[in-house]
């Protein structure tokens, strides 16, 4: 059991017979009366994102998620495809369960899935990427003077907003948890 005091973001919580990741969580303390904990949920199995509020000190139910090595193969409408690279197994997840990850992922890398009694219910990705620019307006010499920035698209279809400097073709570092440019990649 974890109280509103042990919780953190990417914990994953059984609430109500729901696997619950904690996304972001706000402690209030209002005048007189008791602190009150402001929870942001994503369910892990529909995607659906939701905010709750809870007494400070209220318990929750610890959910062990096992970790397994996966390679992306290949995405199908909504569907994306997995194989855990030593069984052979081929475990789909739906584009409600991945949610914005499919940005940051490219067929043949391998990515963490998490599993809960062997079914497959969300992903990890570091906390960097590296994309490719595909599409944005070309750099004008002498428009660099103080960050000026443009958008761009990446090889996934992500948007960014990325320094005037960088051209298509270009690689760049994207942060997974804000989905912003991070710097010029090699």
């Amino acid at each position: 059991m974890l109280s509103t005091s042990e919780i953190k973001r990417g914990t994953t919580i059984d609430l109500d017979g729901q696997l619950l990741k904690i996304m972001e969580f706000d402690h209030q303390k209002i005048g007189r009366g008791s602190a009150q904990v402001k929870i942001t949920f994503r369910n892990l199995r529909t995607g659906s994102i939701t905010t709750n509020t809870f007494q400070a000190g209220s318990k929750f139910q610890d959910v062990r998620l096992e970790r397994e090595v996966m390679q992306f193969l290949y995405r199908d409408g909504d569907n994306f495809h997995f194989m855990n690279t030593e069984t052979y197994e081929q475990p789909t997840l739906t584009e409600e369960q991945i949610g914005d990850i499919h940005y940051y992922i490219h067929p043949n890398e391998t990515v963490e899935i998490l599993t809960y009694n062997s079914e497959p219910i969300d992903i990890e990705i570091p906390p960097a990427v590296i994309l490719i620019i595909e599409v944005t307006e070309p750099g004008i010499k002498g428009n660099t003077a103080t960050g000026a920035t443009k958008p761009a698209k990446t090889d996934t279809g992500l948007t960014i907003t990325v320094p005037l400097f960088i051209n298509v073709g270009d690689k760049v570092k994207v942060d997974t948890r804000t989905g912003q440019y991070v710097e010029r990649a090699n």
